[in-house]
């Protein structure tokens, strides 16, 4: 994906990798809608890739730097585990959690924590796998339903406002055709590659992309976006 992403036009890079979209376009979403000045957790930044979106707010990134060898976490405001946030009650506005409670073995006490960060009113904004490949091993320990980060967060003292699914049956069809080319990635197999990349790298992704609309249910989806306030 990241050689793809530099050979090709980003609207057409989005289209392929549908679910790293959806996830910019929330982020963004959120940072456009909080007023400057208000203090920001993102939990779980690893690179803080979505620090620049929150260029006019007090942005904090905390992370506990282990979960990629080749990851560069130097811009990191606070190494700490997210399970013992190293920050006052309430003093933070929002939380922002990435595909990041699948890497703690206590997803609960981590939404917990940033019940706790949180001040009256503050909101929580999570982004969560449900259909995925392993990733980031050995700290990768969950996946989620819609039912499971609901009952997550409110047991937490999280009033809800949405949990919305990130596209359905055929970006996730999509996704996992594009996982023949990681196969493909090793040994031998590399021969491979460029023959199975234009179909399975562009052409059948592509497609699913569109066809994503065909399936209403969403069963299948690659994940859920979540967000709710503090009681």
């Amino acid at each position: 994906m990241a050689l793809l992403k530099g050979l090709v036009p980003r609207g057409l890079y989005n289209r392929l990798d549908p679910f790293e979209a959806s996830i910019e376009q929330f982020v963004r979403s959120v940072a456009a809608e909080i007023p400057a000045g208000t203090r920001v957790l993102d939990a779980g930044a690893g690179e803080c890739r979505f620090k620049a979106f929150f260029a006019h707010a007090e942005y904090v990134a905390v992370d506990f730097a282990q979960g990629d060898a080749s990851w560069n976490y130097s811009r990191l405001d606070v190494i700490g585990r997210l399970e013992e946030l190293p920050f006052p009650t309430a003093s933070f506005d929002h939380v922002l959690s990435v595909v990041v409670l699948e890497h703690t073995p206590q997803p609960g006490r981590v939404i917990e924590e940033f019940q706790r960060v949180l001040k009256p009113g503050g909101m929580v904004h999570l982004v969560v796998p449900h259909m995925w490949e392993e990733h980031q091993r050995p700290y990768d320990f969950f996946r989620f339903t819609s039912a499971g980060i609901r009952y997550l967060m409110q047991s937490a003292g999280i009033r809800i406002r949405k949990i919305h699914p990130v596209g359905g049956f055929f970006w996730q069809l999509g996704r996992r055709l594009m996982g023949v080319l990681a196969y493909t990635q090793c040994g031998w197999r590399w021969l491979l590659f460029p023959v199975l990349a234009p179909v399975f790298g562009l052409v059948l992704p592509l497609c699913c992309y569109y066809l994503d609309s065909l399936d209403q249910d969403r069963a299948y989806t690659l994940g859920f976006i979540a967000e709710g306030w503090k009681l």
